[in-house]
């Protein structure tokens, strides 16, 4: 505290910037999302985490290297964030608002309002808004770029549902959404639309 406020407010931006993109936006969406997964490394994983979990450690590295893919691809490609009418699209802006306002009401609901886990603070709001993003981004990457949130996504429903957590299936309904959704759009694609 009081991150959480800048946290949800740089991600009401990037909502604002997908569903309104300008000339800049892309690239400051590609930074913010970069900047989030190299925060929550550091001070999640490496800060916090780390003094009660060993493990979390080992998992430093990995969210460093998707910050810096996003980053990467910020200063040297052209990517483009902005929802279409697609499956995807939809899909992807359905998980992006879900991980903004709705995940951190998960704490509350449990009684835990003090513990509420808000987009760039924790990890797997973040993860469940990237899958988003990486829906509603349109580029080759972004198959890339989906491993490390879905892996992260599997790995948090798995320890939730061992620690007994109600709301262990919603990572992994993250996951199922974004599969289900990408193997929609590529049938649509290939089967319905042929070139």
């Amino acid at each position: 505290w009081p991150l959480q406020i800048p946290a949800l407010l740089l991600g009401t931006v990037i909502l604002t910037w997908i569903l309104r993109p300008r000339r800049w936006s892309d690239r400051a969406v590609s930074a913010i999302l970069a900047v989030a997964w190299l925060w929550v490394a550091w001070s999640f994983f490496w800060d916090r985490y780390s003094t009660i979990n060993w493990a979390a450690v080992y998992v430093v590295p990995v969210f460093v290297a998707q910050g810096l893919f996003l980053l990467v691809g910020t200063l040297v490609g052209r990517p483009r964030w902005s929802a279409g009418p697609n499956l995807c699209g939809a899909a992807g802006l359905v998980l992006f608002l879900y991980a903004l306002a709705l995940h951190p009401l998960l704490a509350v609901l449990d009684g835990r309002p003090m513990q509420a886990e808000v987009f760039g603070i924790a990890p797997d709001p973040l993860a469940i808004a990237t899958l988003g993003l990486l829906m509603i981004r349109a580029s080759g990457m972004a198959g890339i770029l989906v491993v490390v949130p879905a892996a992260w996504c599997l790995v948090s429903a798995t320890t939730l549902a061992a620690l007994g957590a109600a709301e262990a299936w919603v990572p992994a309904a993250a996951v199922a959404l974004t599969a289900v959704s990408w193997l929609g759009s590529w049938i649509a694609a290939r089967w319905l639309h042929p070139r």
